[in-house]
C-alpha cells in the first residue's frame, strides 16, 4: 500500500494500471467527466472524512490479519492520518491501484479447504467505506427472503421463516449448494448489475479494480478473472447483489425462497413440485448467473427429514404440539467434539482457565442455537460435561493422599474418602463415583466457574 502512494517508480503499480486496467475499463479521464448522473457525488460521499473514520472503526473492531503489505490495523491509523489526502487525490484522479489480496486456506468440516482473501487494512477500510454508502441504495431492493449479511437479520430469522412456510404447508424443500460461490462470481454480470443502480461510474470502476486486484499466493501474484475474495469487506454486499437476481426471479414465480448468503432453500407443497423446482432453479443459476451448482449436494427433501434437511446448522421437527426448530445432529456432534477437546484431561493443565474457555465457547454456541428446542439433549450433554470436568480435576489431584485430603476438605467422611482415593479404576470411572459426585457437586463446580448448559439454555431460550 505504501508503494502504491509513495513510490512513483513502482513497476507493479505501473504494469497494473497501464496493462491490466487499460483492458478492463474505460478511460478514467472520460469517466471522471461524467458528472450529469443521478448520483454525481456518490464517490465524494464514500471518501468523506466521517465515512472513512466510521469505516476504519468497523475494520478495527473486526480485527483481522495484515494483508500483503504486512501493515497491521494499529499501524494503519497513523499512516492514514499522514497520507489520507494523498490517497483520496489518487482515487479521484483514477490513479489508485488496490493491492492484491493475501490468499489463505482454512479447512472445512468435510476435509476440503476454504479459500479466504485478506486485503490490506487500507483496502479493507476503503471497501468498508464503499459498502456503507451502497447499503442504503441496495437494502430496499433486496428480497424479503434474503437474510445473510444484512442489518438486523440473522440465521435464526432465516430458519424461523422456513418454519413459518412449513406451517403453511410448504413441507418439501429444494436445498441448493453452490460450488465455491464467492470464487466464481462472473465479473461481467456483476458489473452489469451494479450499473443498474449505481449511476456514478467512478464508483463502479473502483469496485471493478478491487475485483481485478489479483491474489498473492506463496509470493506470486495471480490475476483474478472471476470471483470476489471471501474476506473482503465489500464481498458480502456484492454477493447479495448478485444473488438478488435469483431471489427476485423466484419471487415473481411465487416460489417461497429463503437465502442466507449462498445457502438457498426453495419450498414447495409437494415432492413433484420440489423436483421441478430443483431443475428450473439449477438451470437459472447455471445459465443466467453463470454459477456452478453442486448436483451431488443439491436435492429435494422433506423439511422434517432430520438426516437430509440441514439449513444453517438447524433442522425442523414435528410433534403433537406442532412444528419446532431443532439442532441438526451434525451440529450436535461438532459441539460435543469441541467440548471434548476443551475438557480433555491431557490438555487441561489448570481447571480455571479451561472452565473459562468452555464458558466462552458454550455461551457463543447457545446464543446461536438457543432458538432451537433441545431441553433433553442439552441436559444430557450437560451431565456428560460435568462428568468430564470431575475427571479432569480427579486426574490433577494425582496421588491418593492428595485425593483423600481434598475429598475430606469437601465434606466427605474419611472412610469413604479413603476408599475413593485408593480406587484402582480409571479416571472416567472414578469421576462418576457417588463420593466424588457429592464432593464435586454442581453447586461447587458452578461457584468455581462451571458454565451450566441447562441453566444457560433456559435463560436464552425463554427470550425467543
Amino acid at each position: 500500500m505504501t508503494e502504491n502512494i509513495e513510490n512513483n517508480g513502482c513497476s507493479q503499480r505501473d504494469s497494473a494500471e497501464h496493462e491490466e486496467y487499460a483492458k478492463a475499463s474505460r478511460s478514467f479521464n472520460r469517466i471522471w467527466k461524467e458528472r450529469d448522473s443521478a448520483q454525481p457525488e456518490l464517490l465524494e460521499a464514500i471518501l468523506h472524512k466521517d465515512n472513512l473514520n466510521r469505516a476504519y472503526k468497523r475494520v478495527k473492531a473486526n480485527k483481522g490479519a495484515p494483508g500483503v503489505d504486512g501493515m497491521t490495523i494499529e499501524e494503519a491509523l497513523p499512516y492514514l492520518r499522514e497520507h489520507r489526502q494523498e490517497l483520496i487525490d489518487r482515487i479521484y484522479r483514477g490513479k489508485y491501484t488496490p493491492s492484491p489480496v493475501r490468499r489463505v486456506e482454512i479447512p472445512k468440516p468435510d476435509g476440503s479447504m476454504r479459500k479466504l482473501g485478506i486485503p490490506t487494512v487500507i483496502d479493507r477500510t476503503l471497501q468498508q467505506a464503499i459498502a456503507q454508502q451502497l447499503m442504503p441504495i441496495y437494502e430496499p431492493l433486496f428480497a424479503e427472503g434474503s437474510y445473510g449479511y444484512r442489518p438486523n437479520r440473522c440465521a435464526k430469522d432465516a430458519i424461523l421463516k422456513v418454519k413459518e412456510y412449513a406451517e403453511q404447508g410448504y413441507t418439501f424443500a429444494v436445498t441448493l449448494d453452490l460450488s465455491k460461490y464467492f470464487d466464481t462470481l462472473n465479473h461481467e454480470t456483476l458489473i452489469r448489475l451494479l450499473r443498474q443502480n449505481i449511476k456514478d461510474e467512478r464508483v463502479v470502476q473502483l469496485i471493478k479494480r478491487y475485483l481485478k486486484s489479483g491474489v498473492m499466493e506463496n509470493g506470486v501474484v495471480m490475476v483474478t478473472e472471476e470471483g470476489s475474495p471471501q474476506g473482503g469487506n465489500l464481498s458480502p454486499l456484492l454477493a447479495n447483489i448478485y444473488l438478488n437476481e435469483f431471489d427476485q426471479e423466484f419471487l415473481k414465480r411465487g416460489v417461497p425462497c429463503v437465502r442466507y448468503a449462498d445457502d438457498i432453500v426453495l419450498l414447495a407443497k409437494s415432492k413433484r413440485a420440489s423436483e421441478r423446482l430443483l431443475v428450473s432453479s439449477t438451470k437459472y443459476l447455471e445459465e443466467k448467473l453463470k454459477l456452478t451448482v453442486n448436483r451431488g449436494k443439491s436435492r429435494t427433501v422433506s423439511v422434517f427429514a432430520i438426516r437430509n434437511f440441514k439449513f444453517l446448522g438447524f433442522a425442523l421437527g414435528r410433534n403433537g404440539s406442532g412444528i419446532y426448530v431443532r439442532v441438526h445432529p451434525k451440529s450436535w456432534k461438532k459441539f460435543k467434539s469441541n467440548l471434548k477437546s476443551l475438557s480433555s484431561r491431557r490438555s487441561v493443565q489448570s481447571i480455571k482457565p479451561s472452565l473459562e474457555k468452555i464458558t466462552v465457547y458454550a455461551r457463543g454456541w447457545l446464543n446461536y442455537y438457543g432458538i432451537a428446542s433441545m431441553k433433553y439433549p442439552i441436559d444430557e450433554v450437560n451431565g456428560w460435561l460435568y462428568h468430564r470436568i470431575r475427571m479432569c480435576i480427579w486426574k490433577q489431584w494425582k496421588k491418593p493422599k492428595t485425593k483423600k485430603r481434598n475429598l475430606i476438605k469437601m465434606g466427605i467422611p474419611e472412610y469413604y474418602a479413603h476408599m475413593a482415593a485408593n480406587s484402582r479404576r480409571g479416571h472416567w470411572f472414578n469421576a462418576n463415583l457417588t463420593t466424588v459426585k457429592r464432593a464435586m457437586s454442581k453447586e461447587r463446580l458452578i461457584n468455581s466457574g462451571f458454565y451450566d448448559l441447562a441453566v444457560a439454555y433456559q435463560s436464552v431460550h425463554v427470550n425467543y
